[in-house]
Formats: C-alpha cells, structure tokens, sequence
C-alpha cells in the first residue's frame, strides 16, 4: 500500500515544486495516518505543507486510495532527516549519520559516523574510525545527526 501511495502522490508533490523526501502509512488510534514529509532547495515553511496538503488531500478524495478513514500530515523532513532514496546518501555524503539494521551483524544493529560513499548497492561510513559497507537493502533506517553549533 505504501508504495502504491507514494505513486499516487509523488508526482504531484514534485509538480508543486517538492520532493517527496519519505511517505509514512501507519495505523492510528482509530484511523490511518499518512505521514508525507516534503523538501526543497530553501527549506520548508508552514506555507509550504498547507500547499501540499491541500493539492494531496484533493488528490485522495478522488482517487480514494484509503478505505476507511485517514489522517494526513505534511511536515517538513526536520534537521536529524531519514536518509530514504540512493540520491539521499549522495546528497549528504561527508555527514554524519545514524543507521540501524534490519539484522545485526556482529551482536550490533545500530552505527553512528560519517558517511563516505555509495555505490549502487552499499553505503560506505566510518565509524570509530573503521571503514565499514553496509548493503542499501540491510538499512531499516538511516538518518542525519544535526549538527551542534
């Protein structure tokens, strides 16, 4: 379902002039939650996730993807954002990140350091000072750590 969502709504988040970084779908107390966080070049406003919230909303009310009821939020993807699409790790390449593991490797799921590469399969990072690769299709989740000034 969730990528059947992120179709629907991917092309008109970037007719708006966005990306869509990262389409959440969760269950909610009684309804769904569909959790879009949105980006651009100059950063997000409030402005900016009203916009897309309405031109998604109408979108949904006709294409009715959901049965049932939902919940739509637009956010902006924050400074610790997810690390989602290949283009992300190349976007952000020299920064340092956080990832977890789908499985461990060595009794361990989650790293932290600086990300150094990609290629189209593995991400490369250093961590403790210790080169290591990752596959793209191990990472459960990879985020940014905001930098502290």
């Amino acid at each position: 379902m969730q990528r059947e969502l992120t179709a629907l709504i991917e092309p008109v988040v970037e007719s708006l002039g966005y990306e869509l970084v990262w389409l959440q779908l969760a269950a909610g107390d009684r309804d769904q939650l569909v959790r879009l966080y949105i980006d651009r070049e100059d950063g997000i406003g409030l402005g900016d996730c009203e916009r897309v919230s309405r031109e998604v909303s109408a979108l949904m009310d006709v294409e009715d993807p959901i049965s049932g009821n939902y919940t739509l939020e637009v956010s902006s993807p924050g400074l610790d954002r997810p690390l989602v699409k290949p283009e992300h790790f190349d976007a952000f390449a020299g920064s340092e990140i956080k990832l977890r593991l789908v499985d461990s490797i060595e009794g361990r799921k989650r790293f932290r350091g600086q990300l150094t590469a990609r290629d189209d399969a593995e991400i490369e990072m250093v961590v403790d000072g210790t080169s290591h690769r990752f596959a793209l299709r191990d990472i459960e989740s990879a985020r940014l750590v905001p930098e502290v000034e």
